[in-house]
């Protein structure tokens, strides 16, 4: 008998949604120690300057904080450059991912500085978990179509960053982060998780009501399967810039700091 791609589509969704229970993070919902560092890594179609409205925020509330740069080449490559970032932190510290990035975070989320994780519109994977196929479960995002090769480097076109990726920020701030816009390598994608740190850590994610690169919907499956307290912002894709004082309160939360 052969089954139908709807179908088969909803027998995978249904077969998740009955595993959470068994998959979800033991200590995700556990209160974080107090830290007084926080790592941020970017994700795709950005650099590190993403988080400066983050950034700012978090400084006048006496935080210790590093933008890693992300190489975007390949995982192991990008997870090395988190974790040379987290061995320099002098003591609890969390680590926040935005987009492509929550896959760093789950993997270098285990490293023995980090008291909590973050994930802000972010991949969640488990541990040597296939995220495409994961994705495949779900709507495809219309920024998908956006993406665009030369070679082996890919970019998200104008019209996909300013319609699907930015879609809330005014034009003209959209198209200076545009202009920005860090190139990643293709083999970036094939990569996969070892770890999964939110089954051990205090895990926080802050899901983009209106996203549309990453599947809303697909957000709200991860937090909930890894047990994380979740917030809903009313955003596009980038609601670290378009809506910094709701994310900056959720990683002060994950720093037991006053929000």
């Amino acid at each position: 008998m052969t089954m139908s791609r709807r179908s088969f589509s909803t027998t995978v969704v249904a077969g998740a949604a009955a595993s959470l229970i068994a998959t979800r993070g033991m200590a995700a919902t556990s209160t974080p120690p107090k830290a007084r560092n926080v790592v941020l890594v970017h994700g795709l179609f950005a650099d590190g300057s993403c988080w400066s409205e983050v950034i700012a925020r978090l400084q006048a509330a006496g935080l210790n904080v590093t933008a890693v740069q992300n190489p975007l080449t390949t995982l192991p490559e990008a997870v090395a450059s988190a974790q040379r970032v987290l061995d320099r932190q002098d003591g609890p510290t969390v680590l926040v991912g935005h987009s492509f990035s929550g896959m760093i975070v789950t993997e270098a989320g285990v490293h023995s500085n980090v008291s909590a994780l973050v994930y802000v519109a972010a991949r969640a994977p488990d541990a040597g978990e296939d995220y495409t196929a994961l994705a495949k479960t779900f709507p495809t995002p219309p920024a998908s179509a956006g993406i665009v090769f030369d070679g082996e480097e890919g970019r998200l076109s104008e019209a996909a960053f300013l319609r699907d990726f930015a879609g809330d920020l005014p034009e003209v701030k959209a198209k200076v982060l545009y202009a920005v816009q860090e190139p990643f390598q293709k083999a970036l994608l094939a990569g996969k998780t070892a770890h999964a740190a939110w089954r051990s850590k205090p895990s926080f994610y802050a899901v983009s009501t209106e996203d549309r690169t990453i599947n809303p919907d697909l957000e709200r499956f991860m937090a909930k399967r890894m047990g994380a307290k979740t917030v809903e912002v009313k955003s596009s894709h980038l609601s670290l810039i378009s809506h910094p004082d709701e994310i900056s309160r959720l990683i002060l939360e994950a720093a037991g700091q006053p929000t």
